[in-house]
């Protein structure tokens, strides 16, 4: 998928959310419990709900690599659903891998060819080589932290070198040259929105992923005031207050009225700034 084909998709449904499939078992409805494979019958129920809403899904690996065997099964099974019911919907791996090359190959081949993932977030820490074997799967995306809305992403992020350059943007700078726009993006911090005006300054082009509105207390008028390009250039997610809107047998319907009151707001920001109607 390119990041024209995304732009497509953000058009036709007016909408530039990415709903994430955080889904602990944890705080399930009680009417899912019984079910053979809980955690998949409430995925496919929420993306269900959700679908009209939604261009990019996120599960984080977390949530399933917990659960044993049992969660890697749902994992796919999740895919899968995702790949047959709404081909069009770009899949994130919210795994945040990084190591040497041929680990990192290992997990390339993991979320690109076993479970068929169209992106993946990873730590551009350990440097290119580290990054390399994602980004020689055509088609597929790297995607890159750059800056986080954790309490602690100060003690390393913010550090200047002897130019006053922070390292998220020494990270930026760098990187940006390693892939292209149709297969890297940057994870920026909802709750850091103000600094997404410096960082279109260095990848004025690429599509970030922008997690922590709803729950985490983040702006979305203010990601895009600071963050959209012409071709909107977001991918903004929304997890918890999508998937635990309702914690009763309703939750479905809770869910999809939660995703299209974040869709309504984000059309009327596309149309304001006029990127609705962009070829």
């Amino acid at each position: 998928m390119t990041a024209k084909e995304i732009f497509e998709q953000i058009k036709k449904k007016r909408s530039f959310l990415c709903t994430g499939l955080d889904t602990d078992i944890g705080k399930l409805p009680e009417c899912l419990l019984s079910k053979p494979d809980p955690a998949y019958s409430f995925n496919k129920a929420i993306i269900d709900a959700t679908v009209n809403y939604t261009v990019a899904y996120k599960p984080n690996i977390a949530f399933y690599e917990s659960n044993g065997e049992k969660g890697w099964l749902s994992l796919r099974k999740t895919v899968a659903y995702i790949r047959e019911n709404c081909p069009s919907v770009f899949i994130i791996a919210d795994a945040k891998r990084g190591d040497i090359g041929n680990t990192s190959e290992m997990y390339a081949k993991t979320f690109f060819e076993t479970f068929d993932f169209d992106a993946v977030t990873l730590s551009p820490y350990m440097g290119k080589d580290t990054l390399e074997p994602f980004l020689k799967f055509l088609g597929k995306w790297s995607v890159l932290l750059a800056l986080t809305s954790n309490p602690s992403a100060s003690d390393f992020q913010y550090m200047e070198d002897g130019k006053g350059a922070c390292l998220f943007e020494r990270v930026l700078d760098i990187s940006k040259n390693w892939g292209n726009v149709d297969n890297t993006m940057y994870v920026v911090g909802a709750t850091k929105a103000e600094m997404l005006a410096k960082i279109r300054t260095i990848v004025p082009d690429h599509f970030l992923l922008v997690p922590g509105i709803g729950a985490q207390g983040g702006s979305l008028s203010d990601v895009a005031k600071y963050g959209m390009n012409s071709m909107c250039g977001l991918l903004v997610n929304s997890s918890r207050a999508i998937l635990y809107a309702d914690k009763t047998a309703n939750f479905a319907d809770a869910a999809s009225k939660e995703a299209q009151k974040i869709q309504q707001e984000m059309s009327a920001i596309l149309s304001l700034n006029e990127i609705i109607n962009k070829d």
